[in-house]
């Protein structure tokens, strides 16, 4: 049975007036705290600091640099404040940007996720070690067949400048080497996911928050573990709307 036109139109003007009050936050950054802790609990943050988020997921590189812009006061972050900071340095940059960074950023933790290593749903290889990893992604192994695979090409798969789940993997897998030449950028790390299913030799680092949401035509591997932090980041400690939500969501 439909409710009365009216009845509709009363829940509608209630839920409006539930939101009138509520401050309005915009945050820019990574699309994993965006996903996982962000967009997924927005309802009972405002229900339970009256704070209204609005996320712009541009990547934690990007979100950095709209912070020191002044464009957001907060920025969402998938590493460490370093690691999120270098992020925002190689962003700028890449946008031909020149950005001071203030040394006075303040970095809460909101959560934490895990990276995994997806390759193409078809491939025959079931777990890769760091030393086989690392020789991949800077192009010593290049066909699969040298790991127990298939005769295939290997095509790695990174996310663009300023973006966490490349960097991470980088720095953890690669102990800090270049990718090889050739390898296939994409444009978020929900892209990456895509450019694999795509791609019957491609491998790369993605968000398990990503991988569980949909994972095309890969699937994920056995690797070395690598987890990273979610946090926010703000000039100096965080004041008003942008303090409610850091207290809120802070991991104690």
């Amino acid at each position: 049975m439909k409710a009365p036109a009216f009845v509709l139109l009363s829940l509608m003007i209630a839920s409006l007036a539930g939101n009138a009050g509520a401050e309005v936050l915009e945050i820019s950054g990574g699309t994993t705290p965006q996903k996982d802790v962000l967009e997924s609990r927005a309802a009972e943050i405002l229900k339970s600091t009256g704070v209204e988020i609005k996320v712009n997921g541009v990547g934690a590189g990007n979100g950095m640099v709209a912070l020191v812009e002044g464009k957001v006061s907060v920025a969402a972050v998938g590493d460490t404040l370093a690691d999120s900071i270098e992020a925002g340095k190689k962003a700028a940059k890449a946008a031909s940007k020149d950005i001071k960074v203030p040394d006075n950023l303040v970095f809460a933790q909101i959560g934490k996720d895990e990276l995994v290593i997806i390759v193409h749903k078809s491939n025959g290889v079931s777990a890769l070690t760091k030393a086989q990893l690392k020789d991949m992604a800077t192009g010593k192994i290049t066909n699969w067949k040298e790991v127990g695979g298939a005769d295939l090409p290997v095509k790695v798969v990174v996310t663009k400048a300023g973006m966490i789940p490349s960097l991470v993997f980088q720095k953890t897998i690669m102990d800090g080497a270049e990718y090889a030449k050739g390898a296939l950028e994409a444009q978020s790390p929900r892209e990456v996911i895509t450019w694999v299913s795509r791609t019957p030799g491609g491998f790369g680092p993605a968000a398990d928050v990503h991988v569980k949401a949909g994972a095309g035509d890969s699937k994920s591997i056995g690797a070395p573990a690598m987890s990273r932090p979610l946090g926010l980041v703000t000039i100096g400690a965080p004041t008003g709307a942008a303090k409610k939500l850091a207290d809120y969501l802070k991991v104690k």
